[in-house]
């Protein structure tokens, strides 16, 4: 059973000071040689940037994946990889490129999903013989219409249930071509983490956590590990005191 933990912040810099709270724990309470991390875009460059440095941790134990990535250059505005080669790297010096599990952006369509898969099993198939990748961290974001990763509502891609990494050719925010990870590696991870800001996001936040509307934000539950969501005030707008708890999903 996993637990849905949403924590409502007054600022940014609380909501940032909660975030660095939960990565510590999760980094004091691994033990393998090996922590896994998945990425995410939109704002999350930017935060984690700023984040990622006040934690007390061997840099060199951590490894970088996408939670999903553009089919585009790495010099392109639209590439997550990009964002977090030009605005995280810089800040912590024990990290280095290598570290980065990054899609080949010459391959097109399933060939590039084939082939970020083969690089994800390489490190995970060191650790122990898995049916499932199971990360130790996933930062993830939410969208307006209550998409995560590149998983969409009312897309045939939610209901995938075998594949880790698929390909997405008609996301219907551009760049429509994309590689993600589906829900089961989703599920499969120790810990999840949204952080979300904005009143944009408001009515979207309680439709998943008040109403159990089915979106795919919401169908991110992991089978055996922590789920929680960073919120500000206005995210928060309309979510009910007792929303604000522990609440088992």
């Amino acid at each position: 059973m996993s637990y849905l933990n949403v924590l409502r912040c007054d600022s940014l810099e609380e909501s940032k000071q909660e975030l660095a709270k939960l990565i510590q724990k999760a980094v004091d309470n691994h033990s393998g040689s090996v922590f896994t991390v998945g990425l995410s875009g939109g704002s999350l460059p930017t935060i984690l940037s700023q984040v990622l440095p006040t934690i007390k941790t061997d840099w060199k134990k951590w490894k970088f994946f996408f939670c999903d990535e553009r089919l585009v250059s790495f010099n392109d505005p639209e590439s997550t990889f990009g964002a977090y080669r030009s605005i995280l790297v810089p800040k912590i010096t024990d990290i280095s490129l290598n570290q980065f599990v990054t899609i080949d952006p010459s391959l097109k369509a399933w060939s590039s999903a084939y082939d970020y898969l083969s690089k994800m099993k390489q490190i995970f198939s060191r650790k122990v013989e898995v049916t499932l990748p199971r990360f130790d961290l996933l930062f993830l974001g939410m969208g307006p219409d209550g998409h995560t990763c590149s998983l969409f509502p009312n897309h045939p891609l939610l209901n995938e249930d075998k594949r880790w990494i698929s390909y997405i050719g008609d996301s219907p925010k551009p760049p429509p071509n994309r590689i993600t990870m589906t829900l089961p590696v989703l599920n499969n991870a120790k810990c999840c983490i949204f952080f979300v800001t904005g009143e944009s996001k408001a009515q979207i936040i309680k439709d998943i956590i008040v109403d159990g509307k089915d979106l795919p934000a919401g169908r991110v539950r992991p089978i055996d590990g922590d789920l929680y969501w960073i919120l500000d005030n206005q995210s928060a707008k309309l979510l009910p005191e007792e929303a604000l708890k522990k609440l088992s999903v």
